[in-house]
């Protein structure tokens, strides 16, 4: 398996795809990478040399910031956000959805799936004795 960026790409996918298993990787940026490195995108990644695979390694430090670089501006954004106590850092604290999102019967997946609804918490019916 190539390892770039600190991640295992899988053997059995084109390059083109494969480059996407990289967080801040998608398909647009992988096309401007492998066409700087020269690289066809059909090309399975099993298939790379030594040699692709430092041209890609090189074109990724060059193009975009991925992995932990990423992750760490984005929580230094959102810790921005919350210190100057504005709308979106204020969502981001309650943990509710940011981007105006209605929260009536929606949003099950940012507040953990809380289920309250009038029958959600109703219990079966009694056995008969």
């Amino acid at each position: 398996m190539p390892r770039i960026a600190g991640i295992d790409i899988p053997e059995n996918k084109q390059i083109l795809i494969a480059l996407t298993y990289i967080y801040g990787i998608g398909r647009s940026s992988s096309k401007k990478i492998l066409s700087e490195a020269k690289i066809k995108p059909d090309k399975k990644a099993s298939q790379l040399t030594e040699e692709e695979v430092l041209k890609i390694k090189k074109g990724i430090d060059a193009y975009c910031k991925t992995e932990g670089d990423l992750r760490k501006d984005l929580l230094k954004d959102i810790k921005r956000l919350k210190a100057i106590g504005c709308w979106r850092g204020s969502r981001h604290k309650k943990g509710l959805p940011v981007r105006g999102q209605k929260t009536r019967k929606n949003s099950r997946t940012v507040r953990g799936n809380v289920r309250k609804t009038v029958g959600s918490g109703k219990k079966g019916a009694p056995a008969p004795k």
